[in-house]
């Protein structure tokens, strides 16, 4: 089902958002290695927004779709460092960038546009909002909402053109 309604988000005519319930840990990373399975096999839209209070479960998530991307090496959050790049199998990478601790994303802003450009490049971004204008669509974005101390609700949107 995952395939499938990510395919439609991906391609137009859009399905409306999905909603995903998460129990544990495990479940989040298990659901993080499809998604970047999912998205590599569709060829496109290889940028992932997340959204989610801090602790909703953003980095675990972002573990998981290290898993999927073949990536051996631990995933910590960019919190601090606000950008990490992991080498992933095939030659790609994985870049997560976390703007929550900046008010103007500055160079970074360039750098991250380069990034986007590069076909090779899986990105995931938190805390968007002050690099909305270079965001490229299509893309995929994920609300994360906790439901209970292990339990998340995840909504998928795809993201293109003025789809929001």
């Amino acid at each position: 089902m995952l395939e499938l309604y990510l395919y439609s988000t991906i391609f137009p005519p859009y399905t409306k958002a999905m909603q995903v319930s998460i129990n544990s840990e495990a479940e989040m990373k298990a659901f993080g290695a499809q998604l970047a399975r999912t998205m590599m096999a569709a060829g496109r839209a290889r940028l992932l927004e997340l959204i989610g209070d801090v602790g909703a479960g953003k980095t675990t998530l972002v573990k998981g779709l290290a898993l999927g991307l073949g990536i051996e090496e631990e995933v910590a959050s960019p919190s601090f460092t606000i950008s990490r790049v992991y080498d992933a199998e095939g030659g790609r990478r994985l870049y997560h960038y976390d703007f929550y601790r900046l008010t103007d994303a500055g160079i970074l802003r360039d750098e991250l546009a380069e990034v986007l450009r590069d076909p090779e490049a899986f990105t995931v971004i938190e805390w968007a909002e002050i690099v909305d204008d270079v965001l490229p669509e299509p893309h995929i974005r994920l609300t994360i909402r906790a439901t209970g101390e292990t339990t998340r609700e995840i909504t998928i949107y795809g993201i293109e053109g003025d789809a929001a």
